[in-house]
């Protein structure tokens, strides 16, 4: 049955339709338990969006059926921006105390960020510091399977509404667990093409997801992968929360990714054995070179009745779907956010430290079905 689906004037986005009692608590963070690594403050601008406005009428109203969960949209100034400074644990616990002091830029304005070198050296490239990444991904649902096997496709944002392809993924066919291929190539989805850059891999329940790039398994003995040339990284886990209980509320998710060494290159992370996978480490709190991130708490809004969030004009559709993603430490620098603003039409910003790769397959995992999350 389709939803009624209305917007307001501003940036704050209703991320539910249900009550407070709904809502079982916060998740619990363990960035206290990972030790002592590095840290890095990170860019003073703290603005996904800077010029957040929507034009939408206040009486708008949006009728779509790929969310029943969807509700009514509570918007409020967009004109709000983020505090500065944010440590995120991002070298080795091993390593030198090293600290990145961005305060001499706080007062500079975030550029936008571009495409630099080839496409497929860059969707690798963690994020430049002073700059945010403005992304949008179309989902293409037309033909005989594409309703249950759609083409999601990722270009950058620039100006005067011009944008450049970066990516695309589509689940495979035929695989006992939900299974991402992404390309930079829109022509060629297949494993072994060679614009094949990584994929994201989930469990049974759909609850768990590990992202990897293209290199081949050191977990097994896969003559396909011999001819690959490197081992395959994990570049991050997404998990989840399972709700239990069946109250119906915003999704709990946490994000985990390699640390940054102090020269801002990604830890390399090649599982030999399963210990050492991003989600056994993050199971077993042995967080050594990792990074735990998780999605922004909505606000509990009483004139609407509703979870809000404030996306700065970036979204405007209402969705379990919706989400931003930040560091325990400063919950203000949004690393991450991901939003609807039509049926098949979504906006995807990402910042330091995720790269392109990263950011567009942990959007495809909020996609993706989750039994034991509905």
């Amino acid at each position: 049955m389709k939803q009624k689906r209305q917007t307001g004037a501003g940036g704050m986005v209703q991320a539910s339709n249900v009550s407070s009692a709904g809502l079982t608590g916060r998740t619990a963070w363990q960035n206290d338990s990972h030790g002592n690594p590095d840290t890095s403050t990170l860019p003073g601008n703290r603005t996904m969006e800077t010029d957040g406005t929507t034009d939408v009428s206040s009486e708008g109203v949006f009728y779509d059926g790929a969310d029943e969960e969807s509700s009514p949209v509570e918007l409020l100034s967009p004109t709000e921006t983020l505090a500065c400074a944010s440590p995120l644990r991002v070298a080795p616990s091993d390593g030198p105390m090293t600290v990145y002091n961005r305060d001499n830029h706080s007062s500079s304005p975030e550029l936008e960020g571009n495409v630099e070198g080839n496409i497929e050296q860059f969707v690798l490239q963690p994020a430049n510091k002073k700059m945010h990444y403005k992304c949008r991904i179309t989902r293409d649902r037309k033909g005989m399977d594409r309703g249950f096997y759609p083409t999601y496709f990722l270009h950058l944002e620039r100006d005067y509404g011009k944008k450049v392809f970066l990516l695309a993924g589509r689940k495979r066919k035929r695989s006992k667990t939900s299974n991402y291929l992404i390309s930079t190539d829109p022509t060629d989805l297949s494993r072994g093409g060679e614009a094949f850059v990584g994929k994201l891999r989930s469990n049974l329940l759909g609850t768990q997801f590990t992202i990897y790039d293209n290199g081949y398994s050191q977990l097994k003995d896969d003559k396909r992968e011999e001819r690959r040339s490197h081992p395959r990284q994990e570049l991050a886990a997404v998990i989840y929360d399972t709700n239990v209980l069946g109250f119906k509320g915003p999704r709990k998710m946490t994000v985990i990714i390699p640390g940054m060494t102090p020269d801002q290159k990604r830890v390399e992370i090649c599982p030999r054995d399963e210990s050492e996978t991003l989600l056994e480490c993050y199971k077993s709190k042995n967080m050594d070179n990792l990074i735990e991130l998780h999605n922004k708490t909505p606000v509990w809004n009483d004139d609407t009745q509703s979870y809000v969030l404030n996306f700065h004009g970036r979204v405007t559709q209402a969705s379990v779907k919706n989400f931003q993603v930040v560091h325990d430490t400063d919950v203000d620098y949004v690393v991450m956010q991901f939003g609807r603003v039509a049926e098949d039409v979504f906006t995807m910003d990402y910042r330091f430290p995720l790269c392109a790769l990263q950011a567009f397959a942990i959007a495809l995992s909020s996609f993706d079905s989750k039994l034991a999350c509905e």
